[in-house]
């Protein structure tokens, strides 16, 4: 059963993976023998994640690039096969999010949220897909959110990228099936810099926590098991899916 979730030989791209939930997934994919290679603007942002990565004994490379840069995010993800041999998996993960209410929001504000998370994402999706569809083989895993199933005001341009994100999972799923799946991650709450400002509200973390089933806050670990499924042989009758990891939040009505 083991072999099942291995990911031993596997390259993986992972987006974002400077910090928070893409760091997380970066290291946990190398822990299972995947050599990673590591993606966000800078290059110099990544260096310490590979020097973790290798410190352990994993394999890692580090491929730069912004997603909103589309030469460059082609040209860097072609190359992976090239050095690597193949490209089996994508963890779709970079992200921003801007906090403002929509009538207060500028329209190119709004803009640079979607073609960051939607957009960015598709160009890479895209560029990943055709290397897999070529050889055969991939997973590509989608981060999405809770925000992908709610709305929430003051993240408006976020809110709306993430739903979208289920969309164009189900697309992807439906032109590059059958050996390549495509699948989404929606975390709830997790404890990352992005959410820093609701974790120092007192108010709003213990609504949070009255109301989530697992009575906590998410840890980004608490991820990996979707991510092992999501990114191994495990899900190969598994795609378009969304996978929800949020302890219950969204689909238990929990408190008083």
């Amino acid at each position: 059963m083991s072999d099942l979730f291995s990911v031993k030989g596997r390259v993986a791209l992972v987006t974002g993976a400077s910090r928070g939930l893409g760091k997380v997934f970066a290291k946990t994919l190398a822990e299972h023998g995947a050599t990673v290679v590591l993606s966000s603007r800078r290059e110099s942002d990544l260096q310490a994640v590979k020097d973790e990565i290798v410190k352990a004994g994993g394999k890692a490379d580090i491929a730069a690039f912004d997603v909103q840069d589309e030469a460059r995010a082609v040209a860097a993800i072609k190359a992976i096969p090239q050095k690597h041999g193949r490209l089996d998996i994508l963890i779709n993960n970079a992200g921003i999010l801007r906090r403002d209410m929509l009538l207060d929001t500028p329209t190119e504000e709004f803009r640079n949220v979607i073609e960051t998370n939607l957009t960015g994402a598709f160009v890479v999706a895209r560029e990943a897909g055709r290397i897999m569809q070529a050889q055969n083989y991939g997973r590509i895993v989608n981060i999405a959110s809770v925000m992908s199933i709610l709305g929430r005001a003051s993240v408006g341009p976020y809110v709306s990228s993430k739903h979208a994100i289920v969309g164009l999972t189900k697309t992807l799923a439906a032109e590059l099936g059958p050996n390549v799946t495509v699948n989404s991650i929606a975390p709830g709450y997790m404890i990352t810099d992005i959410t820093e400002a609701l974790q120092k509200n007192v108010e709003f973390s213990a609504m949070l926590e009255k109301r989530t089933a697992a009575r906590r806050w998410g840890k980004p670990e608490d991820l990996s098991g979707a991510l092992m499924l999501l990114a191994s042989d495990a899900s190969s009758y598994i795609t378009g899916h969304t996978l929800v990891v949020d302890g219950g939040l969204t689909s238990v009505l929990a408190g008083a």
